[in-house]
């Protein structure tokens, strides 16, 4: 699908993680992901260096192994699923770095707040699948403050830590196929 002079890549949920990782008492982390999410690339240069992309992902797919900590994270406490039921990310900017590196600078919204983030992309390669398709692969990773989109939850230790940190790690490894 090519829409003014644009090539469109979709993500395909089959060969893509969408990972996050949290400090737990600042001495372990916990790494949770997005099971259900969905997400394209538009662009008209070979080299990428003019996508747009936006992404979404379901939270009520959040799976910590752990299924008391993911309703938990489910609740209002945190992403508050019932009223806020997607994470999205609309990119404002994909910046050429190197000759694979990229800045990617878009807005995410959580919880419905929207905040400005810039993460890290790189381009992993393309290939031709056994089918004909035409794939590319990137890993793009980032980090917010939780507590900027109103995921405030804190609980203090008996010895005064924090149980979870502010500071979440992003990190995505996503594989896109060219739109025919």
């Amino acid at each position: 699908m090519t829409t003014q002079g644009q090539t469109v890549w979709a993500i395909d949920p089959t060969h893509s993680e969408i990972q996050f990782k949290v400090k737990h008492l600042v001495i372990s982390t916990v790494t949770g992901y997005f099971r259900s999410f969905e997400g394209a690339l538009a662009n008209a240069k070979e080299d990428f260096s003019d996508a747009k992309i936006h992404f979404s992902a379901d939270i009520d797919s959040i799976d910590t192994n752990n299924e008391q900590r993911d309703g938990h994270l489910k609740s209002d406490d945190f992403f508050g699923a019932e009223n806020f039921p997607k994470l999205t990310f609309e990119s404002t900017s994909f910046t050429k770095t190197g000759e694979d590196t990229f800045d990617l600078v878009g807005n995410i919204t959580i919880k419905g707040v929207t905040k400005e983030i810039s993460l890290k992309a790189e381009l992993g390669g393309m290939a031709v699948d056994p089918y004909g398709n035409q794939k590319a692969g990137f890993e793009i990773n980032g980090k917010i403050n939780r507590k900027e989109f109103g995921l405030s939850w804190d609980a203090v230790t008996e010895a005064g830590g924090v149980v979870v940190s502010d500071e979440v790690r992003l990190h995505l490894n996503v594989q896109i196929n060219k739109q025919a």
